[in-house]
């Protein structure tokens, strides 16, 4: 059985830049069993046509009450040691990343869980908009 964490540690990123995360050192804590990892990327077609980039919008101060938001009410059905959102804003080319999500846990299938539902909601709730450019 999963320890509870009621509270995950979480990190929200918005930014213009290129995502680089900087991937920390392995927890030592003993209590780490899994850290689940997703990048999207932007693909050359959106709606069946060729793009060159995809361009996102966002009501950054909605975004991250929603995103914590998320997070609250996923954490109570997983139990999660900590996540890491970093979504791009602005003009983000074909084949980089636009959104770099990491979710760590005692137990895999919780970590996989949590991020599955976590980019699902986002898809669904958090206002960010994205647009195609050619």
């Amino acid at each position: 059985m999963a320890e509870t964490v009621s509270n995950p540690t979480v990190h929200i990123t918005l930014c213009q830049e290129a995502l680089k995360p900087a991937v920390p050192p392995f927890p030592e804590d003993g209590a780490t069993g899994a850290i689940v990892e997703f990048y999207g990327i932007v693909r050359g077609q959106e709606q069946g046509r060729e793009i060159d980039a995809l361009h996102y919008e966002a009501y950054e101060e909605m975004a991250r009450r929603q995103f914590e938001k998320i997070i609250a009410e996923l954490s109570v059905s997983y139990s999660i040691q900590s996540v890491a959102i970093m979504h791009r804003i602005g003009s983000v080319p074909v084949g980089q990343p636009s959104l770099h999500i990491r979710v760590r846990s005692a137990h895999r299938a919780e970590a996989f869980a949590f991020a599955s539902q976590l980019i699902d909601r986002m898809k669904q709730d958090v206002p960010i908009w994205k647009s195609s450019a050619r």
